[in-house]
């Protein structure tokens, strides 16, 4: 069996397919109803109960990609740490460490497999949530620009590219599992912090996974070259560390 082979055969055989594609698929479906239901849903809930009344405006088209996004965003992310962690932090357990590395001659025969397969199930679990959230925002609030549409959701492709990146850096660096998620999370929480400076928040390439509900609403697709940019670079520097990261546990 091929390093390939192994790695699809585990993502499938441990399920955590079914994670990625639940949790984007879920939102894009709950995204839009959320959104063309939010008053009669808060109404419900008794908002009212005390005298107060609050007036939404009529939803449109953009509110549904925006709470789809809200929420995929952030649980989707959590998921894709996760994933992506337990496919790349292989030496976390010793045993496995060492078979890999005493068995394969190439670490980048290790890692290229693992690295690229839990890229390609999250684009795929990203582009089907979307489509959902795409088809039930247009039955029920009405068309999105198409254009909007396939570039907010290319750009969110290069953000969890970028997220997986991530990990594989940390991976390589912590000395477990859990550290390596805990790590990886502290790095997304950080670079919103960085970016509420003015000046550096359209550099950050976590702009990139709001690039859907800012596109579909009007925004420019010029304001995202600099973060698009600074993903791109980021990518192979970040993966160039994991290696540098794995030579150090070699030595």
């Amino acid at each position: 069996m091929t390093l390939w082979r192994l790695e699809w055969t585990r993502l499938v055989r441990s399920k955590r397919w079914i994670a990625l594609v639940g949790v984007f698929v879920f939102f894009g479906l709950l995204g839009p109803l959320t959104a063309r239901y939010l008053a009669q849903i808060l109404q419900f809930a008794g908002t009212d109960s005390q005298g107060v009344t609050i007036t939404f405006p009529d939803p449109v088209p953009a509110d549904g990609m925006a709470q789809y996004i809200s929420n995929a965003l952030q649980i989707g992310t959590l998921v894709v740490v996760i994933v992506a962690a337990g496919a790349l932090a292989f030496d976390a357990i010793p045993e496995m460490g060492v078979f890999l590395r005493t068995r394969v001659p190439s670490f980048w025969r290790i890692l290229t497999p693992r690295l690229i397969i839990p890229f390609v199930a999250t684009a795929v679990a990203f582009v089907v949530g979307t489509v959902a959230a795409w088809y039930e925002t247009w039955v029920l609030l009405g068309a999105l620009p198409v254009g909007a549409v396939l570039l907010g959701t290319a750009l969110g492709i290069l953000f969890f590219a970028f997220i997986i990146a991530v990990v594989a850096a940390v991976a390589q660096w912590a000395r477990s599992l859990l550290a390596t998620v805990m790590w990886s999370l502290g790095v997304f929480l950080v670079l919103p912090i960085v970016g509420i400076v003015g000046v550096l928040k359209p550099w950050m390439p976590t702009v990139l996974g709001n690039a859907l509900t800012e596109l579909t609403a009007g925004a420019s697709a010029t304001g995202f070259w600099r973060s698009t940019v600074v993903a791109i670079v980021a990518i192979p520097a970040l993966i160039w560390l994991a290696e540098r990261g794995a030579r150090r546990r070699e030595a």
